[in-house]
């Protein structure tokens, strides 16, 4: 795996994507670039929404947790089936008879113009880190790889891939990207499959003996019993269940992609197949996981120190050429669909809520558009900046914090959405900015020192709730009694 081989295929591959660019973004608009003129078809959109939701990240996180917390993953994924039915016949016919195109208008109808702001907010704070993070992660492995070797600065590198990106969703934005993450889809799942083929292959073992051999394992073990432990499995089941709800259904990026769905029917169909099939594709993760210790056991490899350079590792130096490709094209494949699809969510949320392009009625088509390119190129330019900084703290201990915190901000979101839900009363409006920013700093400090305050406790996904609970307890103190607050439930024949 030469350097010029890796960028050819880098650049092959990113040249398909603008293919697909060039077919699907022909005479787009500010509509197609936001909800895709609502034509897409729910089952490219299901499919799509595979590869957008398993990231650089979890495409070599995932497998190296299995050293440490075996398959226990799998309950956070059964409860993902729970987040996902909640979304599908709770939020998304909100957002389709409300008719909107970024998701937290719905705060400024439900609370007021404070809520609504705070919302739109924490997804761009959250989205800003997260995808950065996302984009850091495999920008690097080409630094290493490819760009090192011609003395080319990782800024640059990092630049070259941000206005990649930012071509190819300038003008289609998920009118395009629902067709690109197809693809992406596609070869990240062959790439699974073909590593874990691989993997058997080397090991001289069939797939029914790999599968024998990992089911046999301790890397297989997925119900732990003791509360106390962070992979106890109904903390994994519940936790699961509002990862989902908050990461996919209060997501501006993952909504964004339903509503451009034909209709809430369609949606809602999309969301089921989704789940069902992403539960399924996490198992292979996970199994790839399991597959990749008893290789490195097998062949005396050493452990690195940090389990997520495990998949790396094994597949670029020790599986041979074709494998190290498979990893690559896999790795690439995760990477650009969270990387357009957070640019196009970014662009939305601060074109509708912050500007207000959707109720301004003064401007032509035209200049919404050109003030809608200026913001997408404003994003890639931030995202840039964010990308280089996490580079020059080289400090990868502290990156994982900072990503750590942006997921903290999804609480408020989550508390916002079931007290406007399931609480029939109003807000003082100007107070919620304070109350979702006292609610995450309140979860780091809990996190930090459960061990001491909760008789050896360790928080793991939970805090997710936790962290909405408390900012549920915080509208409840600022509430007051206002009947017609609550939006009305849709009829029985929308569900």
């Amino acid at each position: 795996m030469t350097p010029t081989l890796i960028l050819f295929i880098f650049l092959a591959y990113t040249a398909l994507l603008f293919i697909i660019t060039f077919i699907t973004a022909r005479r787009a608009t500010n509509r197609a670039f936001f909800i895709g003129n609502k034509e897409s078809p729910w089952v490219i959109v299901a499919y799509g929404m595979i590869g957008a939701s398993l990231s650089g990240v979890t495409f070599m996180s995932v497998p190296g947790w299995v050293g440490d917390t075996q398959f226990s993953y799998m309950m956070v994924v059964f409860g993902y089936l729970i987040g996902y039915a909640v979304i599908a016949t709770v939020l998304l016919p909100l957002y389709y008879r409300l008719n909107l195109t970024s998701i937290y208008s719905y705060l400024e109808t439900r609370f007021g113009f404070w809520s609504y702001k705070t919302g739109a907010f924490y997804f761009i704070l959250s989205r800003v880190i997260g995808a950065s993070f996302r984009m850091f992660l495999v920008v690097n492995v080409l630094q290493l790889f490819v760009f090192d070797a011609w003395g080319i600065p990782f800024w640059v590198t990092t630049l070259i891939f941000i206005i990649l990106i930012l071509l190819y969703t300038f003008k289609g934005g998920v009118k395009t990207i629902i067709w690109t993450d197809t693809v992406q889809t596609t070869f990240m799942l062959l790439a699974l499959g073909m590593t874990i083929y691989l993997i058997s292959t080397s090991m001289g073992m069939t797939f029914g003996g790999m599968t024998s051999a990992v089911f046999k394992s301790s890397y297989s073990t997925m119900f732990f019993t003791e509360w106390a432990d962070k992979r106890y499995f109904l903390k994994g089941i519940f936790s699961g269940a509002f990862i989902a709800i908050v990461m996919t259904g209060l997501d501006q990026e993952m909504m964004q992609k339903n509503l451009s769905c034909k209709s809430l029917k369609d949606a809602q169909k999309n969301m089921f197949s989704f789940s069902i099939v992403l539960m399924f594709v996490n198992f292979l993760f996970l199994f790839l996981g399991a597959s990749l210790f008893l290789y490195a056991k097998f062949k005396g490899i050493e452990m690195p120190v940090r389990s997520d350079d495990l998949f790396p590792i094994i597949a670029l130096k020790h599986l041979g050429p074709f494998a190290g490709l498979v990893f690559l094209i896999g790795l690439i494949s995760a990477a650009y669909p969270s990387a357009d699809g957070a640019l196009t969510s970014l662009t939305t949320s601060f074109s509708i809520d912050f500007l207000g392009l959707d109720k301004t009625s003064s401007l032509s088509e035209r200049n919404k558009q050109n003030i809608r390119y200026m913001v997408h190129i404003a994003f890639a330019i931030l995202l840039l900046v964010v990308i280089v900084l996490f580079r020059a703290i080289n400090d990868r201990a502290v990156i994982d914090k900072l990503f750590t915190i942006a997921g903290y901000t999804y609480g408020p979101l989550l508390g916002l959405y079931a007290f406007g839900l399931f609480v029939n009363r109003g807000v003082k409006d100007r107070f919620v900015p304070l109350v979702a920013l006292l609610s995450p700093i309140v979860c780091y400090f809990l996190s930090v020192y459960s061990v001491e305050l909760f008789s050896g406790y360790k928080f793991g996904f939970e805090l997710l709730i936790l962290n909405g609970l408390i900012t549920f307890a915080g509208l409840a103190i600022l509430s007051f009694r206002n009947p017609g607050s609550r939006i009305p439930d849709l009829p029985e024949k929308r569900l």
